[in-house]
């Protein structure tokens, strides 16, 4: 065992301890954890609106405090961006991590406090390290550096105070210095705007390097190496970055990526790790290779309510809490942070794989579905869908998205599936029977609509060229960073766009 890794054992000993124990006491954790973001807040003015200074338990906290999105805390957001403070957290907040989720026209600005960063991000990557390093004693992943792709940060024109940006870049930025000696490229150039330049530039320097681990977006990962590979004339990473054994992931699922990952690092000592991390904070880790559910981190300053899917459109939707939910259920995440978040809909959708400990998966988004004909598709049911159809038929998928085709005199609905391919199905039409197949399996709603092709006609693949979502990504000026298209959307946006994107260049 590395001499380093002892050492850090023995650090990590402590912090270990306290994740079994919110592992066996989620419920204390959180509820102990609530009344601390809550005693913190009180003399805030959104303390003082909802009077925290008596509010004593989880169930009063719900009652006075009601579920908030984006549209709602704009105002106040705005405000501290304009310079107010101890609006909705009482320390100085002057880092904004820009953030639509997914890439739409209008982004959010979700304020960074000191302690979000401290407490929530780094603890992240911390523990990250820490587990890594408890299920594999043996391994050399600070004998070198970790590639990380930032983004980029700008200051406000109306105050040099506020600075707004990607998350990574907020991170990047306030990193102590010692860590440049364990991840690369520098912050000069991991937070060069334009995206070409920054690969460039970082694919000459880490080429040198002894990269040990990646993190990051697989896809945007992919697109960084095969840019390296190109460079280099190489065929796989191992003949650049021999001792390299880690990708921590995130931000899209990573199976439809997995084989391509395998093809550029072809050993079988190479280990994958997933997290879920976002602008509004850090949530899980996947504490065990082994298990595909990642570990619910409960101590991250973050307080965690659920809302079951099929309520989520009520009007008066109700949220349970951590030592209420349930496996097999799919929820709308609320969050209550460390940044001054309160009962925010942050829009994503979540469901347990275990419980003591809990475990849980991304299902998709609450506005990123199909249901255009009482169908409920979700990102989840789409993403492994793809991969039995990738598995069977040999297919490697790039990017993709789908949505409806909508029912006219001549035709039934059906949904169309915009697919760049890494590598073509050996068979389209069985691509397809198996996407369709395997939908129904997953999914009882789309069954009954594809029920004798009643409702709903087999699915189209529009087959993209190579090269055209990096295309849209660039007339979105969102290159890079944690920018990703909406897999599933209820209407024909995105799935025209690229259409005609991709016939332009024909």
């Amino acid at each position: 065992m590395p001499f380093v890794n002892k050492i850090l054992r023995l650090i990590d000993r402590n912090r270990l301890q306290k994740i079994e124990l919110f592992a066996k006491k989620p419920y204390e954790v959180q509820e102990s954890l609530l009344k601390s973001l809550i005693s913190a807040a009180r003399d805030t003015e959104w303390g003082r609106r909802f009077n925290f200074a008596d509010i004593k338990n989880i169930a009063e906290y719900q009652k006075r405090v009601p579920l908030q999105k984006y549209e709602e805390l704009a105002q106040y957001i705005n405000r501290i961006k304009s310079g107010e403070q101890n609006i909705m957290w009482p320390t100085r907040v002057k880092w904004f991590a820009k953030s639509s989720g997914t890439t739409n026209d209008k982004s959010k600005y979700i304020p960074v406090s000191l302690e979000s960063l401290e407490l929530c991000h780094y603890r992240g990557g911390k523990d990250v390290v820490s587990l890594y390093n408890r299920n594999y004693p043996e391994n050399k992943l600070l004998t070198g550096k970790t590639l990380t792709l930032g983004g980029s940060y700008q200051i406000e024109p109306h105050s040099k105070k506020i600075i707004t940006g990607d998350l990574s870049a907020i991170m990047i930025k306030n990193l102590p210095y010692w860590v440049n000696l364990i991840r690369s490229p520098l912050p000069r150039i991991a937070l060069i705007p334009k995206w070409e330049d920054k690969l460039d530039r970082l694919s000459r320097i880490t080429i040198r390097q002894n990269i040990t681990a990646l993190a990051g977006v697989p896809s945007w990962n992919l697109v960084m190496i095969k840019h390296i590979l190109e460079v280099t004339g190489k065929k796989n990473l191992l003949e650049i970055w021999p001792n390299l054994e880690l990708f921590m992931h995130g931000g899209v699922k990573f199976s439809p990526y997995l084989d391509q990952f395998r093809q550029v690092v072809p050993s079988e000592k190479m280990h994958y790790m997933e997290t879920y991390n976002a602008s509004e904070g850090f949530f899980a880790i996947q504490d065990n290779p082994s298990d595909h559910g990642m570990l619910l981190m409960l101590d991250y300053g973050i307080f965690y309510e659920f809302i079951p899917m099929d309520q989520y459109h009520n009007e008066n939707p109700e949220a349970i809490h951590i030592g209420e939910v349930q496996t097999g259920i799919n929820y709308a995440l609320v969050l209550s942070t460390n940044g001054g978040l309160w009962r925010y809909l942050i829009g994503d959708t979540i469901m347990f794989t275990s419980l003591y400990p809990h475990k849980i998966i991304v299902t998709g988004r609450t506005k990123h579905f199909i249901n255009a004909f009482g169908e409920e598709l979700i990102i989840d049911n789409a993403e492994n869908a793809l991969m039995v159809a990738c598995r069977e038929t040999g297919a490697q998928i790039h990017e993709y998205t789908a949505a409806p085709v909508y029912m006219n005199s001549d035709a039934k609905g059906r949904h169309e599936w915009c697919i760049e391919f890494e590598k073509e199905p050996s068979n389209m039409e069985e691509f397809i029977s198996i996407l369709d197949r395997t939908l129904m399996s997953l999914n009882s709603d789309y069954e009954a609509k594809r029920y004798k092709n009643i409702t709903l006609d087999l699915p189209a693949i529009s087959k993209l060229k190579k090269g055209t979502f990096y295309k849209w990504f660039s007339e979105k000026d969102k290159l890079g960073g944690q920018n990703k298209i909406p897999r599933l959307s209820n209407d024909r946006k995105y799935v025209d766009e690229l259409i005609q994107i991709n016939e332009s260049s024909l």
